[in-house]
């Protein structure tokens, strides 16, 4: 078999006793190795993981190129109140935006059993009592307390006091 070896060719008359194998030194050229690999730059001649390696590392360039192509300044409208407030800038541009306000009387913690008795006629006790102040909750942050009034039959609330205010920007 080892006389038909094309990378160590042995005659009859030396065997693999009498004569060593050469040894790849360290500058000798890995056969499949960068040496072998074609001058014109393609890849044909790599192993698949560097191929995928260089192809990633190409689209990632191209991307980044894209990107940085595309990146440019944007000019924003400026909002912070200065100027005529009717004239619809800054603070003013959120008069018309809805929110949601609740107005919480109290909470109780009840069994599914309890909630399932309930019925016309039945009585919930709430955490708070008469004359204690409600909370009113805006898009689900508490923001205010305030006392419950009756007003033209209508029920209303007085703030009397506002929570976690927000500070003012022109503050600073």
């Amino acid at each position: 078999d080892r006389m038909n070896d094309p990378v160590n060719p042995q005659t009859p008359e030396s065997t693999p006793e009498s004569t060593p194998e050469p040894t790849p030194s360290a500058d000798a050229p890995v056969p499949g190795g960068p040496a072998d690999a074609p001058v014109d730059g393609s890849v044909d001649g790599l192993d698949p993981t560097t191929e995928a390696i260089q192809d990633v590392t190409a689209q990632v360039d191209g991307m980044a190129r894209e990107a940085e192509a595309a990146a440019r300044p944007v000019d924003l409208p400026d909002l912070s109140g200065s100027g005529d407030p009717g004239a619809g800038t800054g603070i003013g541009l959120l008069g018309d935006v809805d929110l949601d306000v609740r107005i919480e009387l109290g909470r109780t913690r009840m069994l599914v059993d309890d909630v399932l008795k309930l019925s016309p006629e039945s009585v919930v006790e709430l955490d708070k009592a008469a004359g204690d102040p409600v909370d009113i909750y805006v898009n689900g942050r508490h923001v205010a307390r305030g006392e419950v009034l009756v007003l033209n039959e209508n029920f209303c609330v007085r703030v009397s006091e506002i929570v976690g205010r927000v500070p003012d920007s022109d503050a600073g």
